[in-house]
């Protein structure tokens, strides 16, 4: 990325604050709902919500439907190495882990699992991070 490119990522429009206020409040509201009932915060958190709004926002700025294509499709496959942490992170949490350790262990595996799926990935003809 050169500096125009950084420019256009820290400058903030209006438009910026209504999409921090709009993903923002569906944080909260996920939030809220999970001191009455885990599992349907949980189902929300689940739903594709800020990947739609995002693809949305791309829409409304008029980006190519092939950039929100690529998007949609990264979206899928960065979701699948992330998926083991919401199973080791309970376990290591009902087996004495510390809540910060713990979050920060499956981060890192996450992490690594990320990598191995664009390594693998690549080999298929799927680049998911274009050098």
């Amino acid at each position: 990325m050169d500096k125009n490119d950084w420019l256009q990522v820290l400058t903030f429009t209006p438009k910026d604050l209504v999409k921090l206020l709009v993903s923002a409040l569906i944080i909260v509201i996920v939030t809220k709902v999970q001191l009455f009932n885990d599992r349907l915060s949980a189902l929300l958190i689940a739903l594709p919500f800020t990947s739609v709004i995002a693809m949305m926002w791309m829409q409304a700025e008029k980006q190519s439907p092939e950039r929100i294509a690529n998007h949609s499709s990264g979206t899928f496959w960065f979701v699948l190495p992330s998926l083991p942490m919401f199973l080791v992170l309970p376990w290591m949490l009902r087996h004495g882990w510390n809540f910060w350790p713990a979050l920060a262990v499956c981060c890192l595996v996450t992490a690594g699992l990320f990598w191995g799926m664009v390594a693998i990935l690549r080999h298929f003809g799927i680049d998911l991070m274009p050098k």
